[in-house]
């Protein structure tokens, strides 16, 4: 069932199953839980299951003022009594568990950080993207968003996420496609007031990686951006626990492109951390 959680000048959606230690999936940016759709059954049995919408995103409220995505997730951790919990985020939402990481240590026990890093930033694609192939479609994604022009706004992000610098979109499972549009398009409509409000990071993040002290586990998909995957690198090799596993025959989202290969690795993580704070 969805519920949501008050945050200060919101409120977040999300949804709660199974019984055990506590794992938090959080979403990509213009998506929201329902990409975690494949992952619920397999864990709700030994793990309490939570995926939430980011604010702006699926069913939580849209923003109206600045905001930070770690101290939303920080409150529904907190509220629901689940921390210290792992956090699972994909590409935006795994740039929200590194800053939780850093800004609410308590609440979190490990974090897995797929396609992302220690972002640092708030709209400045510029400074994190070098890749001449993701540059020109983030030019793409600019222009479309200047004419008003969400179809082609929404093809470029699908690109993007899907089918990444190696393969055309065409060689990517076609309902995997539809749902990933549906999730985007949604997104655009029922938000479409709060675009212009992004969730402030922690500016400090890249310089303080450091700090974190939990494991955390990077994953990339093997046909993501050269970018993406650099992200991803720089973030293990800068913690005392990290390590990095790469899904083959996926891109940006490689829990919905490779379910198994994705749940196999994730779970070997959760065993590995509830192993840990056991002894």
């Amino acid at each position: 069932m969805r519920r949501t959680i008050e945050v200060p000048g919101g409120r977040i959606a999300y949804e709660r199953s199974g019984d055990g230690r506590p794992v938090v999936f959080l979403h990509a940016g213009a998506l929201d839980m329902r990409m975690w759709t494949p992952q619920v059954a397999g864990f709700d049995a030994g793990w309490t299951v939570v995926r939430t919408d980011a604010r702006g995103h699926g069913a939580s409220s849209t923003p109206d003022r600045p905001f930070r995505q770690c101290d939303d997730i920080a409150a529904v951790t907190s509220d629901l009594g689940l921390g210290p919990a792992v956090l699972v985020g994909v590409s935006m939402g795994g740039a929200a568990a590194v800053d939780t990481a850093l800004e609410h240590p308590a609440l979190v026990a490990g974090i897995v950080v797929i396609g992302a890093g220690a972002t640092g930033h708030a709209g400045r694609d510029d400074e994190l993207f070098v890749d001449p192939w993701t540059r020109e479609r983030l030019r793409r994604l600019a222009s479309a968003a200047a004419a008003g022009d969400p179809a082609a706004w929404t093809e470029t992000f699908v690109e993007i996420n899907l089918a990444g610098p190696q393969r055309p979109l065409t060689r990517v499972d076609p309902v995997l496609v539809d749902e990933v549009r549906r999730m985007i398009t949604d997104t655009l409509v029922t938000h479409a007031a709060g675009l212009g409000v992004l969730p402030e990071p922690v500016t400090d993040a890249p310089a303080r990686i450091a700090e974190i002290t939990v494991p955390v586990l990077g994953i990339a998909g093997a046909l993501d951006s050269p970018d993406h995957l650099r992200m991803v690198s720089e973030l293990v090799d800068g913690v005392d626990r990290g390590r990095l596993e790469i899904i083959e025959g996926a891109a940006h989202l490689p829990n919905l492109e490779q379910p198994a290969a994705f749940d196999a690795v994730l779970r070997g993580f959760l065993d590995e951390v509830a192993a840990a704070r056991v002894g």
